[in-house]
Formats: C-alpha cells, structure tokens, sequence
C-alpha cells in the first residue's frame, strides 16, 4: 500500500488518507481528530499518528504538522465575532416550512405552504430555481450534501421528489407512503433517500431507480425525525409513540427500539462516531443512548416544559436542548453535566444547533429574534432582530461564517460575519510527493 495524498476533513477536525493498494484500487481511511484543541501538544500528536499509522513514513511529519496546524487554525473563531444582516428575501407567497444550506453554503433551499421549494444563492440572493410539481405543501428538504447536486423534497401530497440541483429538472416522484411526509434525509454517499410519514413508517429508496427498496414497519404512531449515522448502515427515527428505534438499513429491520420516555418524540441526532444518539421529548427531557446495546446512558433533565430540538456539536462532545420554555441548555455528553443555560428569549426555541467550530450556538424562537450564545461560557452574544413573526428555522453554513433564518413572515434573511470572510473551499488538498 502506498500512500497517495492527504486530504483535510475540518469540521470535525481529521485527516483522510488516500492510499493506493497494491491491486491498483485507490481507498481512503480516516483518522478522527474529534479532542484536537487550539491546547494541543502538535508535536507528540504527530509522533503518535506516525506511530499508529504504517501508511504515514517519518518523513512526512513535517507536512502532518502543518496539515493538522490548518485544523487547529479553523477551530479559532473570534471573540468579536459578528453577524450583519446581508440580505432580505420575500421567498414566498406563503408562508416558509423549512431552509437547507448545500455543505459549502454557496445555495441553500426554502420550502413552503406554496407548494414550491426555490434554490437561492448565497452570496447575490438571487432565486436559482423553483421546483414546482407538488400537489401541497412542501414540508421537508434536503441537499444531496457533501455532493450538492440533487434536491429532495418531502410534501403533504404523501410523495417526495428528487431534482437536479443545477437544472431543477425532476429525476423521480417517490410514491407509496399513505399520508404526509414530513420528515426526510439524503444518506451520507447521496445513493438512498429515507423518508418519514404520518402513516407511521419510514421508507427507504434508491436515488438512481426512484424504487422503494424497503419500508420500516414498527412504530404505533407518525415518525417526526429521521437520520442516517455518518457511516449511513443506520437509520434512527422519532415517533409520536414516544419511541425511538434504530433500523439496519441494508435489510430494514429494527436493530433496537429506545423506549423509555413519557411523551412523544420531538427530535433526534446520531453522534458523528454513530456510538451515540440523543432524543428529546415533550416529556421535558432528553435522553442520551448508546447505539450499540439501546440502552439510556443517561436522562438529561431540567427543563419545564416540552424539549422541542436536540443537536450534537460536530466532535460529540456536547448536546443542546431547546424548550418551549425559552431556554436551551448545553450539556457534556460523557458526564451529563450541565454546562450552560441559555436564557434571554421570551418564546419558545423551536430550532437550535452548534456553529461547525462548536464555540457557538444559536437559538431560534417565536419570540421572532435568532441569538447567539458562547458555549463555553453561556452569554448571550447576539441577538439578531428584524423578523417580524415567529422564527422556526436557522442554519449556520459549513464554514460558520454566514446564517439563514427562516420566518412566518415569509422571508429567508441572510446573515454574514461581520469580516466578509471568503471561504476557500470544501475540504483542503495536499498532494503527497511521489
């Protein structure tokens, strides 16, 4: 085996090698940096890497120093950090469901009661495309992602569709589930899409054919959330029976159901290794799994009232929890500690998650403003106004340079730092020397 290249994962943090076997075929292993800090020794890092890996030669430890110095540089977000408000779009008609950022954050997608999803760019806020074709709302949507260049979108009509993300030109209509989709996810290879329905099942099908290759039977009642694992052989989903379960994706059978809260399922989230998963509930918890025996680790209480969004940073070292009791707060995953509390809303957080470096959060509420919160600390940062109803969508993009927020008032705004930071790029290459 002879190594070919490095190629940089940032967030989270990992170097992927590129290796040539010795039958011509080309392959690549990972090695996760997921504890990788600003504090980190670089030199006994290297040495270990070097150590443990037999495709990484002495000599290349110069460059596996300045590859991992680039990681560690990305990590770094500033303490003055801030976000301006760059652009307005009046996206619908009708009011929005739902906004997705592609992994480099150029386009992003809006969904609405209009029955249309619109693919916009980022930079100019220029409308790209409109899907039209749906029969009802368009609730659910989704990239392709890291590829970019599908579309799939779940609706009320009880179909999804698969698009070209640069034509806009339909591929497939998914038909077969009994009632609406709302909940939906590309796998991590872009080669299956699962689905999720008020019939109580999910589905999964194949990108290329649009064919059903399964349906995941088992849940008593409608499947809100829906992920693939990052390896994409696992499914989780979230149901109204208050239940979560894992499903093998290859055959659609249920590995484990995670039983054990008293009120249905809000949301729901693999860790990046997949040995992890957390669900939220109404039940005003969340609960922390482990994926390979479908046990609770551990039941993350405070809250008094409904947990509505959970999310892992990119590492897995923390979860959030939103509430509809205005607050959200961050917790270790190996200790269960609570670590901050987020409060300063006067609505309910219906949307929460971790900027890609970790060091933020941000919230969105129905009390019309998305705010920003240090992780480490808890302090509120920033507060970004001028919606003028309910906010239940907000992303930050690969980056962690600009935001989109979503609003009942039926526009999309996009946020940008404050430094016009130009990214360079998806994942870094460095080329080895033959």
């Amino acid at each position: 085996m002879k190594l070919k290249r490095f190629l940089l994962r940032y967030y989270p943090p990992g170097i992927i090698l590129e290796y040539l076997r010795s039958n011509g075929q080309y392959e690549t292993k990972s090695i996760d940096l997921l504890n990788l800090t600003p504090e980190t020794d670089l030199d006994a890092l290297v040495d270990q890497i070097i150590f443990e890996e037999p495709l990484i030669s002495d000599s290349k430890k110069p460059q596996l120093k300045n590859l991992i110095q680039k990681l560690i540089e990305k990590l770094d977000t500033r303490e003055d950090q801030r976000f301006y408000l760059f652009k307005i779009l009046r996206a619908h008609i009708l009011p929005l469901t739902n906004c997705a950022f592609n992994k480099s954050g150029d386009k992003f997608l809006t969904g609405s009661y209009d029955r249309t999803c619109k693919v916009w760019d980022t930079v100019s806020g220029e409308e790209l495309l409109t899907l039209e074709g749906h029969k009802n709302v368009v609730y659910t949507i989704a990239f392709n992602n890291p590829f970019g260049d599908k579309i799939v979108t779940g609706s009320f009509d009880k179909t999804a569709k698969i698009w070209d993300a640069v034509t806009g030109q339909l591929y497939h209509t998914l038909r077969g589930h009994q009632t609406e989709i709302v909940c939906l996810s590309f796998d991590p290879h872009g080669t299956l899409v699962a689905t999720g329905s008020m019939d109580n099942t999910a589905k999964i099908w194949d990108v290329e054919t649009g064919q059903e290759l399964c349906t995941l039977k088992g849940h008593a009642a409608e499947i809100v959330s829906l992920n693939f694992n990052v390896d994409g052989d696992k499914i989780l989903t979230g149901s109204f029976d208050s239940t979560a379960k894992i499903w093998d994706v290859r055959t659609g059978s249920c590995i484990h159901t995670l039983a054990g809260h008293r009120g249905e399922i809000s949301s729901t989230q693999f860790d990046f290794t997949g040995d992890y998963a957390i669900t939220g509930s109404i039940d005003r918890t969340c609960k922390l799994w482990n994926v390979h025996s479908g046990r609770c680790i551990e039941t993350l209480r405070g809250h008094n009232d409904e947990v509505l969004d959970v999310c892992f940073n990119s590492t897995g070292t923390k979860l959030v929890t939103a509430s509809a009791d205005s607050t959200a707060r961050v917790y270790n995953v190996m200790t269960g500690a609570c670590v901050a509390i987020l409060i300063g809303h006067e609505g309910e957080i219906s949307k929460v998650s971790f900027n890609p470096q970790g060091t933020k959060v941000l919230t969105a509420s129905s009390d019309k403003t998305c705010r920003l919160w240090s992780v480490e600390t808890g302090e509120q940062l920033q507060v970004l106004e001028g919606h003028t109803d309910e906010i239940f969508s907000c992303a930050f993009n690969y980056e962690g340079d600009t935001i989109i927020t979503g609003s009942k008032d039926n526009t999309c705004r996009i946020w940008k730092d404050n430094t016009c930071f130009v990214p360079d790029g998806d994942d870094e290459v460095d080329d080895e020397d033959d």
